[in-house]
């Protein structure tokens, strides 16, 4: 306990200024089948996602639609919640299934290539080196939905990625950290076939439902009464902007792996410094565990999508 909250407190001082990376307007929405065999004794079990990728003209964050739709299903359930209960107590149980808490941002112009990652009620900010992939254009073609593309070999996180760009779509963006080539990589994959991005889709930034103006991001406002959602506030809840969330905590690689750790090793004092941060506090329900905070173990991976460099 005593070690935890000094590296929590320390955290919270490396609040991000999110002004250094300027927001972005969405042009178009690329969906993704995201597809991977995380664990190789068992070729039969691979994981799979929805995935959108949201595409300005100098920005783009890669991210879940399926968190993204579990999300809006918990602020329909609060919604609708507070509406019946006229001011009581609003008690919230939702059973999601996998998805990601990772998502990347580039920013082309200014070189910027940032993961933000959900840890508990807080969001953290890794800055990587932007990629940048020794690409190899063929002459080959094929179709994907309607769009032409053009066949690219490159290597990237320790594996050979075979990329299928439209030219015709310029976006220079791709999902994950599949970017560089002059158009919009619709679909790639590796060698074995083991990481897949299939390509579900482009639409227009028309299809999106924009915020309502004036409207605080992380709340719900029912009829006089607002709820604020711990944990669920980006500060940028309008998905018709690309921007990093303001309240973002700057972190390095080693920083956030030690703090993956002190909530493996200690979740209820962890959640308890994690909480008291965003001015909120925990109580646990009358009857139930009064020192636990189950936190899962996540799956067996033995083939991490980033592989080690071959020396």
């Amino acid at each position: 306990m005593k070690k935890l909250f000094p590296l929590f407190l320390c955290m919270c001082a490396l609040v991000f200024v999110a002004k250094a990376q300027k927001s972005d307007s969405t042009k178009a929405i690329a969906h993704y089948k995201f597809s991977h065999l995380r664990d190789t004794t068992k070729p039969n079990d691979i994981y799979t996602e929805n995935m959108v990728l949201f595409l300005g003209k100098s920005a783009s964050v890669y991210k879940s639609f399926d968190r993204k739709t579990q999300d809006a299903m918990i602020r329909k359930q609060v919604a609708e919640q507070v509406a019946a209960s006229a001011g009581g107590r609003v008690n919230v149980n939702v059973k999601g299934g996998r998805a990601s808490n990772t998502e990347y941002f580039t920013f082309a112009d200014q070189k910027k290539f940032i993961r933000k990652e959900k840890l508990l009620v807080n969001n953290y900010l890794i800055e990587e080196p932007m990629p940048v992939i020794k690409w190899h254009i063929t002459n080959d073609t094929a179709s994907f939905s309607g769009l032409k593309c053009q066949k690219a070999t490159g290597h990237v996180a320790g594996r050979d990625y075979t990329a299928w760009f439209c030219p015709d779509v310029p976006f220079q963006s791709g999902p994950w950290k599949l970017i560089g080539l002059p158009g919009l990589i619709v679909e790639a994959y590796d060698t074995k076939k083991q990481v897949v991005f299939k390509f579900d889709g482009l639409d227009n930034a028309d299809k999106l439902e924009k915020a309502a103006p004036g409207s605080e991001p992380g709340t719900i406002q029912t009829g006089g009464t607002v709820v604020k959602l711990i944990g669920m506030a980006d500060d940028v809840d309008d998905p018709a902007v690309i921007a990093l969330p303001s309240t973002g905590i700057k972190a390095t690689e080693k920083e956030f792996t030690n703090l993956k750790a002190a909530l493996k090793k200690d979740p209820q004092a962890f959640m308890q410094s994690a909480m008291a941060g965003s001015g909120a506090t925990v109580r646990m329900a009358p009857g139930g565990p009064k020192d636990k905070i189950l936190i899962s173990q996540g799956p067996v991976i033995n083939n991490s999508l980033e592989l080690p460099e071959k020396k």
